[in-house]
């Protein structure tokens, strides 16, 4: 949940959307993406009970669909997972440096404030998860408790006194271009999936993950649809649009009356900082998965004897994290349109493509278990969990993915014959290739390496 940064898109991604779609529906679309993602959520953890993997996504695609689209699927997470990571340091340099202006009057560059930031993620990637954890449900709480207050205190302030069920409701969901809205859910959503991630760290996996997304998905979802339906009945659905584009991520913060407001601003950006750990620790997992299995350098795979994690992983993620910094300091591009906005679409797009070839997986894997089984033994999922929920789930799915693709000039906000609105999908489709091409090389020149591609802890044993 700390990945999502609830606060993050309740204050950036809700008055965004309502300004640049001038749609009201989005307490709809917010509905609807979770009950996808929850059953999406059925079959991931019936796998996630059966593979213990810090590769997550990557192994569960090498075991269901084959070790060559397991290798493409890596690609893809990393890319996805890194861009989605190092966005946040746009995001984060330029609100702090805003704050510190507006408050104290200290004009920082932005880029001086991502690489504090940096500099702090560096180190706390490097520690145990168990102390991020900590440090992360504390900033979470409170962040929760203050989307909740702001939430209740513009459903019981309504325009004019009246308060409309409308956004809520599917039926605006019918209308020309509300696919755009079903794509930015999916997108606020993306980190709700981590939980597999930290399969191995944890004491009871096959308990812990089944908890932890449902109960993730669950709560975002509720809050989303809570938070944006109280923007309508604060403002009002005819003007909601209108002050989403004056006052930004401030139209949110005045639902809750100026004390709370004051208070909502920082922790926005802790909400920044929160998500921005919680990709590091994810994607350095990632890559110390794929070096544990000699898919990437073998020194990947390398953890700190102190604290057991990802070492190498997580100073590799670091670096390219301070080079992106630099990179777009010297440039003197946007940190929230070219840095934060696109990098950050671009990684929601990525997991999209992850979530089908998950569900997918899914049904592979479940197809092979029971071919390779005359009886069902005890512990194994059922034809709900392992094949029907997967199936809805890919439908539903494949059906947003076609349409970010489609309107992904939209969803980035540049004209449809920009080269950005096809270049960012065509470079996943690119990754993958280059993902699965490496994989069939692996299988020809290193067999053992190929045979414990998506194997987790058991891959030493393999070799």
């Amino acid at each position: 949940m700390s990945a999502v940064a609830p606060l993050t898109v309740c204050a950036g991604v809700f008055p965004t959307t309502y300004a640049v779609t001038g749609m009201t529906s989005i307490p709809a679309a917010m509905i609807m993406v979770a009950v996808i993602l929850a059953v999406f959520s059925i079959g991931y953890v019936a796998m996630a009970k059966q593979i213990v993997n810090a590769g997550a996504f990557y192994s569960f695609v090498a075991r269901g669909l084959g070790r060559p689209m397991g290798v493409g699927a890596a690609f893809v997470a990393v890319a996805a997972y890194n861009a989605l990571q190092v966005a946040l340091y746009g995001a984060l340099g330029a609100s702090v440096s805003q704050y510190l202006a507006q408050h104290f009057g200290w004009h920082v560059a932005w880029w001086v404030c991502a690489g504090l930031a940096w500099a702090a993620t560096a180190v706390l990637g490097n520690l145990a998860v168990d102390l991020n954890g900590r440090l992360l449900a504390v900033l979470l709480v409170v962040e929760l408790v203050t989307i909740t207050a702001i939430t209740v205190s513009g459903l019981t302030h309504p325009a004019q006194g009246q308060v409309s069920a409308g956004p809520l409701l599917p039926s605006g969901l019918t209308v020309a271009g509300s696919g755009a809205l079903l794509v930015i859910a999916v997108l606020a959503f993306t980190g709700f999936e981590q939980a597999a991630v930290f399969s191995e760290e944890v004491r009871d996996p096959r308990r812990t993950i089944n908890v932890a997304t449902f109960v993730s998905v669950g709560l975002i979802g509720i809050l989303y649809a809570g938070a944006s339906w109280a923007m309508t009945v604060f403002y009002g659905v005819g003007t909601v649009a209108d002050a989403a584009s004056r006052l930004g991520p401030a139209s949110f913060f005045r639902l809750g009356g100026p004390a709370v407001a004051s208070v909502a601003e920082v922790l926005f950006l802790t909400s920044l900082f929160a998500a921005m750990l919680s990709f590091h620790n994810a994607v350095s997992r990632y890559m110390f998965a794929l070096g544990r299995e000699r898919v990437l350098p073998a020194v990947m795979g390398h953890v700190n004897p102190r604290t057991s994690a990802p070492q190498v992983a997580s100073l590799a993620q670091s670096t390219l994290g301070l080079l992106v910094i630099a990179g777009y300091a010297a440039a003197h591009l946007d940190p929230m349109v070219n840095l934060f906005f696109w990098l950050g679409t671009a990684g929601g797009f990525g997991v999209l493509i992850l979530l089908c070839g998950t569900s997918a997986a899914v049904i592979g894997f479940s197809l092979q278990r029971r071919n390779g089984r005359a009886l069902r033994q005890p512990g194994d999922p059922g034809v709900w969990a392992s094949l029907v929920a997967p199936a809805v789930a890919l439908a539903a799915l494949l059906a947003l993915l076609w349409r970010a693709s489609v309107d992904y000039a939209a969803i980035l906000g540049v004209p449809p014959e920009s080269d950005a609105a096809w270049a960012f999908p065509l470079a996943y489709l690119l990754v993958a290739l280059a993902g699965v091409t490496w994989g069939l090389v692996i299988r020809q020149t290193r067999p053992l390496v190929y045979n414990s591609i998506g194997m987790g802890p058991m891959a030493l044993a393999l070799r």
